[in-house]
C-alpha cells in the first residue's frame, strides 16, 4: 500500500498529494497509453541520498514516449529535477520514484489526436518488491499460461502502462495458485522474463539471460551484467528453454523494484539447493554496495540529491 505523503510534482509544479487528480475522461484511463518509469533513491553509506541510474531511467522514459509518438512537454533535465524536488518536499531519504507521462482528456476514441500529454512524478517509501524473505531466501515461481508480448504486437522495448495488462494476468494467475512470481515465455516458448523483472540463470558459474527481443531491456539487468563481468563471471545472452531453468544451479530475477531476488523453486522443481547460491549472493553484495555508494568504480551511476 502506498502511504500518503505531502507533495506530488504535476505538470511543472509541486501540488498537494490530494490535489494531484485527473478527469474521468482522461484518455489514458480509457485506452491505456502512458510511458512510465520505476526508479529508486537509496541512502548511501556516507549518509547522503542518491538516485540510482537516474539519467538512464529518464532517457528510457523519453524513449518509451517517442516509440508511441508521445511528446513529453518537458526536458529530461526537468524530469530529473522534479524527482529531486519531490523527494525533498516529502522529507524522504529513500524512495521509489514513479515518473509518468500520460494522455489527458479532450477527444475520445482510440486516436488521441491533440489531447495534452501530462506528466507527474510521485515518490513513496517501498521495500523489497517480492518481500524481504524473498530477497533473502528466494521465491516460488510458476510458468504462466500467458505468453509475453511479441514485438510486432506491442513495442516491447517501451515501458508503457498497457503492456502491463499482460503482466497482471500472469501475476494473478500464479499467485492464486500459491506462488509468488510468474515466469513468462515468449510466443516461441522460450524464457522471456517475470511479470515485472528480467531473469538470469547460473550453470557452472556461467550466467545466462534472454536476449533483448521480446523483453524490456532492464536497467538493473544491464547493471548486473556489468557487475558480473567485473567479478570475473562469463555472461551469455541467449535463448533459454524452461527446462534449462529447472536444472540450473541458480536462478534470480532483476529489476528496480525486485533488485536481485533469487528463485528457490520453479514449477515445483527445486532450483539448485533451494537456497540462494554463491553467484547470486556475490551479485547481491556487489549490487547493494554499488547502490549505497561503496563501489568507487560506479559512482557515476549515482545522482546525489544534494
Amino acid at each position: 500500500m502506498v502511504m500518503k505523503l505531502k507533495k506530488i510534482w504535476f505538470d511543472g509544479s509541486l501540488v498537494d498529494w490530494d490535489d494531484a487528480t485527473v478527469h474521468v475522461l482522461t484518455h489514458t484511463l480509457h485506452y491505456g497509453l502512458a510511458a512510465f518509469e520505476g526508479i529508486r533513491c537509496y541512502r548511501c553509506h556516507d549518509g547522503r541520498s542518491a538516485i540510482f541510474r537516474h539519467r538512464e531511467h529518464t532517457r528510457r522514459l523519453f524513449d518509451s514516449a517517442k516509440a508511441y509518438l508521445m511528446t513529453i512537454p518537458f526536458t529530461e533535465g526537468d524530469i530529473m529535477d522534479a524527482a529531486k524536488q519531490t523527494i525533498k518536499a516529502n522529507g524522504l531519504t529513500e524512495a521509489y520514484i514513479r515518473p509518468i507521462a500520460f494522455i489527458g482528456d479532450g477527444v475520445m476514441g482510440v486516436h488521441p489526436q491533440n489531447n495534452p500529454v501530462r506528466v507527474a512524478v510521485i515518490c513513496w517509501e517501498w521495500g523489497a518488491y517480492l518481500g524481504d524473505d524473498g530477497l533473502e531466501n528466494g521465491v516460488r515461481v510458476k510458468t504462466s499460461s500467458f505468453s509475453r508480448h511479441h514485438p510486432n504486437i506491442m513495442l516491447t522495448k517501451a515501458k508503457v502502462t498497457g503492456n502491463y495488462v499482460n503482466s497482471i494476468l500472469a501475476k494473478i494467475e500464479v499467485t492464486r495458485l500459491g506462488y509468488e512470481e510468474a515466469l513468462m515465455l515468449d510466443t516461441q516458448g522460450y524464457v522471456a522474463e517475470g511479470s515485472g523483472e528480467n531473469v538470469f540463470s547460473v550453470k557452472d558459474n556461467v550466467l545466462y539471460t534472454p536476449p533483448v527481443t521480446s523483453i524490456l531491456p532492464g536497467i538493473t539487468r544491464a547493471s548486473v551484467i556489468t557487475l558480473a563481468k567485473e567479478l570475473g563471471y562469463e555472461v551469455r545472452e541467449q535463448m533459454i528453454t524452461r527446462d534449462e531453468l529447472y536444472i540450473a544451479d541458480e536462478v534470480f530475477f532483476t529489476g528496480t523494484a525486485a533488485e536481485i531476488t533469487p528463485a528457490r523453486e520453479i514449477d515445483d522443481r527445486t532450483v539448485g539447493t533451494g537456497r540462494p547460491g554463491p553467484v547470486t549472493k556475490a551479485l547481491q553484495k556487489a549490487y547493494f554496495d554499488t547502490i549505497r555508494g561503496k563501489n568507487p568504480a560506479h559512482l557515476d551511476w549515482l545522482d546525489y540529491i544534494d
